[in-house]
């Protein structure tokens, strides 16, 4: 038994152990929680390694090195002994993204060796929703894509990810895993948009799903389309459809200089609960 404070990569006989962190903030941890859910712990099934931080021969804390390096219920000494092994593997991961305070700690000890970072997004509030929508009237139109309409929704997901975060996701490998991942969604039935004349309106995705809470991600409207509230009807859809048959709590994390965005979002009725920071290699 580990006895001391360390850090080491966590295998598969310590799903249940990490499965109990996670589940103590389930709707901070959507994302983490529905990877390991799915891969389990095995770096390759799992794309990536899962970090465990003992402390008195007790596993305490979590960071996921993958595609996203992401610290999970980690105060200031877990955070510091995850930069440390961070800092001897090298940077790997095309973000840092998690709950703000950990982040913005694991960023400054990271930064002298792996910066600088091609953008810091230092406070993105993350916000819930366990009701249907009050005030909005769900959009009638907003409805799941099809396994054949992948090439309809393509260039609204890949001009949504450049807006969004600065770079193409056709960059690099050609944009495989990206597609891949577009695929996955719209295979498991968590791919949503409005398509009027063959054109996408309005999309988002169900990016996060475990049976305590859901992640929406990839919010988008095409730019001849805004300012027609056709972003607070589509997200009052995709909750309906995500209370309804995914979880009993609908997140979502937005970027606190977009007002526009937050305001829409709280008119759905989502609410913050917290704040993420995301650091953009």
């Amino acid at each position: 038994m580990l006895t001391q404070t360390t850090t080491r990569v966590l295998e598969p006989s310590d799903l249940d152990a990490a499965l109990a962190i996670l589940g103590r903030e389930p709707v901070e941890n959507a994302f983490v929680t529905s990877r390991v859910q799915v891969a389990g712990l095995d770096p390759w099934r799992l794309g990536g390694e899962m970090w465990g931080w003992y402390s008195g021969g007790e596993l305490r804390s979590l960071c996921y090195a993958g595609a996203n390096l992401v610290p999970v219920c980690a105060g200031p000494e877990a955070v510091r002994a995850f930069a440390d092994r961070a800092r001897r593997t090298g940077r790997r991961c095309s973000s840092i993204v998690g709950p703000a305070e950990a982040t913005r700690l694991l960023w400054q000890l990271l930064e002298p060796s792996w910066g600088p970072a091609r953008d810091v997004r230092p406070h993105q509030p993350l916000m819930a929703t366990e009701q249907p929508s009050a005030e909005i009237a769900p959009d009638p139109l907003v409805r799941r894509i099809r396994k054949d309409e992948m090439d309809m929704i393509m260039p609204a997901c890949v001009a949504m990810f450049t807006e969004e975060v600065g770079i193409s996701p056709m960059a690099g490998d050609g944009g495989l895993l990206y597609q891949a991942r577009v695929a996955e969604l719209v295979g498991s039935g968590r791919s949503f948009a409005r398509v009027e004349n063959g054109q996408v309106v309005f999309k988002a995705e169900i990016g996060a799903a475990t049976a305590r809470a859901c992640q929406i991600q990839g919010v988008w409207v095409a730019p001849e389309f805004r300012g027609r509230g056709y972003s607070e009807s589509g997200m009052a859809a995709v909750v309906d459809f995500a209370l309804r048959d995914v979880a009993p709590v609908v997140s979502l994390y937005v970027n606190d200089f977009n007002t526009a965005a937050r305001a829409a979002y709280r008119r759905v009725g989502f609410r913050e609960v917290g704040a993420f920071m995301s650091v953009l290699f």
